[in-house]
């Protein structure tokens, strides 16, 4: 449809109901995703925010159209003004969904971008650019739920290993990241001497490593790995 037609043709409650119901269905869908990895924003936040922004889109699709048909032709109206007031209003919730642990880690990120897509996709369908709302819907979810299975990254992080008997420990924690070619980027250790007084080692060690694993690799198999030899009492992901 013509974006002459869309601003000065008057949309039928027929239209209104489809374009609500598109909105309602995208933000559902990826609000959907959302709640299945339990993250700070879900299918609630994200349906209401795909309605606000359809409301808006058809409040000013209307309401250019009475003034396109009003008999005073000297009346200025910036169309999209009210749009791009959503646009750059949603990032206040976006941030709500960003938090960080120990002043370390960020968190809510992708959750904050998913809104902002929503409110998008939720313009899209207010204004009827239908195609637009529903393949854009499809590539957010391609991305939220495909794009890191097809390119799998694994980011570098901190494990914390703490053990006794340093020798012995420490060469079976270097062989396993040869075997799995598990790159140490950083660490950092400190001992705790809170050991058995009589043991010929009587300290307790703490390794904290910053490791970049292969895409083959996740944290979780390490850390299985890692926690099954004897000598290792405690091993972690941390942020610090």
């Amino acid at each position: 449809m013509p974006f002459s037609l869309i601003i000065s043709n008057p949309v039928s409650n027929l239209e209104i109901l489809i374009r609500v119901f598109v909105a309602l269905v995208i933000g559902s869908v990826v609000g959907v995703e959302r709640e299945y990895k339990n993250r700070p924003a879900g299918l609630r936040t994200h349906v209401l925010v795909c309605l606000g922004s359809c409301t808006i889109a058809l409040i000013e699709t209307m309401f250019s159209a009475q003034l396109s048909m009003g008999a005073d032709s000297h009346i200025n109206y910036s169309f999209g003004r009210l749009c791009a007031q959503v646009i750059s209003g949603i990032g206040f919730l976006g941030a709500g969904t960003i938090f960080t642990s120990n002043n370390k880690k960020i968190s809510g990120l992708t959750t904050a971008a998913s809104l902002w897509n929503t409110a998008c996709l939720g313009l899209a369908a207010g204004y009827g650019y239908y195609w637009i709302a529903l393949l854009g819907c499809i590539m957010v979810m391609m991305t939220l739920m495909v794009l890191q299975k097809v390119i799998p990254v694994n980011s570098s992080k901190r494990v914390e290993v703490r053990f006794i008997h340093r020798n012995e420990t420490i060469a079976f924690i270097n062989s396993v990241f040869e075997k799995n070619n598990i790159e140490v980027m950083d660490l950092d250790f400190h001992v705790d001497r809170t050991g058995d007084p009589e043991s010929n080692d009587p300290n307790v060690y703490t390794n904290i490593y910053t490791l970049h694993l292969p895409n083959a690799m996740n944290y979780a198999d390490l850390i299985n790995t890692l926690s099954a030899f004897h000598n290792i009492q405690l091993v972690r992901t941390t942020n610090t």
